[in-house]
């Protein structure tokens, strides 16, 4: 019954895995070209190659370390490659501020 519950749990787990990295190359394909170059980060031809890759990895290779590989390039993409894309491309701002807003308020021209 342990095992059969451990396995259930780790269905999840790669359930999980496959979902985050078919979000993943989603928002790397919707994301432009020269926002990549102008983030200074890798093209998007190279995260959509990376990310396809462990969706592939993920649906039909069963080896935990190629899963654990592309889970890392994943969260890579989260962290790392999606907030610069946002901040070049001009989204992320939730709330209706200015351009002349800065990060804790607005910019004040020093006075």
């Amino acid at each position: 019954m342990l095992l059969t519950a451990f396995g259930g749990f780790m269905s999840l787990i790669f359930l999980a895995m496959l979902v985050l990295a078919v979000v993943a190359l989603g928002m790397a394909a919707i994301a432009r070209e020269d926002a990549y170059r102008a983030a200074d980060k890798q093209s998007k031809m190279f995260w959509l190659i990376i990310l396809g890759i462990t969706v592939a990895v993920n649906l039909l290779v069963p080896m935990i370390f190629l899963q654990i590989a592309g889970l890392v390039a994943t969260i890579v993409f989260f962290v790392d490659v999606r907030p610069a894309l946002r901040q070049v491309s001009g989204g992320g701002g939730r709330r209706g501020g200015s351009s002349s807003d800065g990060p804790y308020g607005p910019y004040n021209g020093g006075r």
